[in-house]
């Protein structure tokens, strides 16, 4: 039996919570969840990302310093008499330049191989948390299949829940990797000119307000159209599956299930 499948949804999704605070202990405690789920399935691979975020974090800074030493040591290169002294400096300048080289192609280096323990650690927890799900839904009654709301959690979980989590953590990541990248900016630039420093700070206020504001409004808005979702994933189902391909030729249905479909489609 077909789980019944409600109207296109109606009216806006429900507002955020307007207190900073309440949305930011939200955030924290669903943090702390996934942590713990993705902990459970690949504890080392949660390590290795952490370790290496600080890395990828510290590279940026440190091949920005390289760069000013190289430019200081052309400089004095270019500024002393022809002899010891300058080939020194240009000694010196050649070793930086091998040293910057090194930091890029660590850089580059870093990245893949976080992007590789990312694919593990998510290939691992979709396993573990699909088995979770699997083996719930293997208890469930028939009744809670019937039931459109439960059947909407249960294809949400279904869908997202083994990469949600993951997710999370990536992104508390890289939240907290920009900020390290940030902050070794800004004690460079200290020693340059503070009101440098002072603007690069500012500057990213309203990328941060956005990215806070409208991450939430975009989840909120996916749940919201869940049972849309699910109806088109159904409909599309029915018109291309060898299942329901008999009934749907000889009853004549392709039209109106395809023109159902667009419309659906159109709408979401």
């Amino acid at each position: 039996m077909t789980p019944p499948h409600p109207p296109i949804s109606a009216g806006p999704p429900a507002p955020l919570p307007t207190s900073l605070a309440t949305r930011a202990a939200a955030s924290a405690r669903h943090s702390a969840q996934a942590l713990r789920l993705v902990w459970q399935s690949a504890p080392a691979g949660v390590i290795a990302l952490a370790v290496l975020t600080v890395v990828a974090a510290a590279l940026p800074p440190f091949v920005a310093y390289v760069g000013k030493l190289i430019i200081d040591a052309v400089v004095a290169a270019h500024g002393a008499a022809a002899g010891g002294v300058r080939d020194v400096a240009l000694g010196r300048a050649v070793h930086l330049v091998a040293l910057e080289l090194g930091a890029v192609v660590a850089m580059a280096a870093c990245e893949r191989v976080l992007s590789l323990i990312r694919q593990v650690v998510g290939a691992r927890l979709g396993i573990d948390i699909n088995v979770r799900i699997l083996e719930k839904a293997e208890r469930l009654s028939l009744r809670h299949f019937e039931d459109s709301e439960f059947y909407d959690k249960l294809t949400r979980a279904r869908r997202e829940a083994s990469s949600r989590p993951l997710s999370l953590i990536n992104s508390n990541f890289q939240v907290v990797r920009h900020a390290l990248t940030l902050a070794g900016y800004i004690a460079l630039l200290i020693g340059f000119s503070g009101w440098m420093a002072l603007a690069v700070l500012v500057a990213t206020i309203p990328a941060f307000i956005a990215e806070a504001r409208f991450s939430g409004a975009a989840f909120r808005l996916r749940n919201w159209r869940s049972p849309d979702s699910r109806r088109l994933t159904y409909l599309e189902y029915v018109l291309a599956n060898d299942e329901h391909a008999k009934e749907v030729k000889l009853f004549g249905l392709g039209p109106l299930l395809l023109g159902r479909y667009k419309r659906l489609a159109e709408t979401f």
